[in-house]
C-alpha cells in the first residue's frame, strides 16, 4: 500500500460523515513541529488533479489521458471533505491487527471501530487490485522505464526530482507527488516506491 494516506482519508472522511464531523476548512497558518495528523490533513496535501478532459492543454493530452484511463484515476481527481478531528481520532487508536488471516488497520472514530483493509481501499478508489498480483515491480525494470521516459537523474538513487524528465513526464510525477505523495515538505522529489506503483498502472 504505498500511497496509504490519500485512501485513508478518503476512507475515514466517508465514515465520518455519517457521524456528525466538524469540517475542518482553514486554511492552517504556518507551524512548526506538525504532528502527523496535521500534516496530512493540510490543504496543500493530498490534493486533486485536474486532467484536462476536453484537451485543451496539447502538450499534456497523452499524458492526462493516460491519468484519466488509469487504475490511479479515482484516486487523484476523487474529492471529498476531509474532517481534521476524525482523522485525528482514528490515527490517535489506530493498530495494526490480524482479522481472519488479513492485514487490518483498527481506529476508533466516536467510539466506533473502523477498520480498512486492502480490499476496502481497492474498492473505494477502483484500483483494480488482483488480489495475486505482485506488490512491486522489480527494481531493474523501474529504472529501465526511466531511461526510456530521459530521465536524466541518478536512477540508482533512492529518489529522483521531477526536473530531471521531459515536461509530460515531469506532469505525471507532479500529480503524483502532490495527489499521493507522503512529502512532509518539498514537491520536487519523489521516492521509487510511488514511481513503482506507476509502472504497474
Amino acid at each position: 500500500m504505498y500511497f496509504i494516506i490519500i485512501p485513508f482519508l478518503v476512507l475515514i472522511t466517508r465514515f465520518c460523515q455519517t457521524h456528525n464531523g466538524s469540517e475542518i476548512s482553514q486554511t492552517p497558518t504556518k507551524k512548526t513541529n506538525k504532528t502527523e495528523e496535521e500534516i496530512i490533513s493540510e490543504p496543500r496535501h493530498n490534493m486533486i488533479a485536474h486532467l484536462d478532459p476536453e484537451g485543451k492543454f496539447v502538450d499534456f493530452k497523452e499524458i492526462t489521458q493516460w491519468l484519466r484511463e488509469s487504475r490511479i484515476n479515482k484516486a487523484v481527481t476523487f474529492s471529498t471533505p476531509v474532517y481534521k478531528t476524525l482523522i485525528k481520532a482514528f490515527w490517535d487508536t489506530a493498530q495494526i491487527l490480524e482479522v481472519d488471516g488479513k492485514e487490518v488497520i483498527r481506529g476508533q472514530v466516536h467510539k466506533l471501530d473502523v477498520d480498512v483493509t486492502l480490499e476496502i481501499l481497492n474498492n473505494i478508489l477502483e484500483l483494480q487490485i488482483v488480489a495475486d498480483a505482485p506488490f512491486s515491480v522489480p527494481i531493474k525494470c523501474t529504472r529501465g522505464c526511466l531511461l526510456r521516459m530521459i530521465c536524466t537523474a541518478d536512477i540508482f538513487a533512492g529518489q529522483i526530482n521531477k526536473a530531471t524528465l521531459p515536461m509530460r513526464y515531469k506532469f505525471l510525477l507532479h500529480v503524483l507527488i502532490q495527489c499521493l505523495g507522503k512529502n512532509r515538505a518539498g514537491y520536487d522529489m519523489i521516492g521509487f516506491d510511488l514511481i513503482d506503483w506507476t509502472m504497474k498502472t
